[in-house]
């Protein structure tokens, strides 16, 4: 459970904060030459200490209770990988549709909720019905949770072919959110 939440956490503290990030930095946007590409990389980089030091909880509570950690934890970088692009590209797309549609927070968090207990968190993906895993494979987020629990906690490498999906479809989200953040960055001013 504390591992598909440290995973998980890391995609929603961003993804939820993104539609507000350049309303937030309106100084940024109008009298500073800014980057503004790195509102998404800072937010980003807060969710990812948060989840090391949760991390850090989880490997020592393994620890104490099992007497070893899987050598498996240290591909754990490489896993979230995909999760990370994936969730910048998102983020991208986000922070700068938020600046044009002053509403979509809300319905970020919404959707963020529904996310969440689409994700098998509370429950491993073998528990869900066989007509209905095919749904949860597609999840990008299911992927990168069963995979982190897989080197964590069980001591398997990952699920390769799964593996090899999300990163695909990371580097995709990824690329195009951020092609889409800088060609739009341009109309922020006349907005805010």
């Amino acid at each position: 459970l504390f591992m598909g939440l440290i995973t998980f956490g890391i995609f929603s503290e961003v993804i939820t904060s993104a539609p507000s990030l350049v309303l937030e930095n309106v100084n940024y946007v109008k009298k500073v030459v800014f980057p503004l590409e790195v509102l998404t990389i800072v937010r980003f980089l807060s969710a990812l200490i948060n989840a090391i030091f949760s991390l850090t909880v989880l490997l020592t509570g393994f620890l104490l209770l099992n007497h070893f950690i899987h050598w498996t934890t240290l591909i754990l970088p490489l896993v979230w990988l995909p999760m990370m692009l994936f969730t910048l590209g998102c983020g991208y797309f986000l922070a700068s549709l938020g600046v044009f549609v002053r509403d979509l927070g809300a319905a970020v968090g919404v959707l963020t909720t529904m996310l969440f207990f689409l994700t098998p968190i509370f429950y491993p993906i073998r528990a869900v019905p066989e007509p209905f895993r095919l749904f949860c494979r597609l999840n990008p987020i299911a992927i990168f949770v069963e995979d982190s629990r897989r080197v964590v906690l069980w001591g398997l490498l990952p699920d390769w072919p799964s593996f090899f999906f999300g990163l695909i479809l990371s580097l995709l989200v990824f690329i195009l959110g951020f092609l889409w953040f800088i060609k739009t960055k341009k109309a922020f001013a006349d907005v805010v």
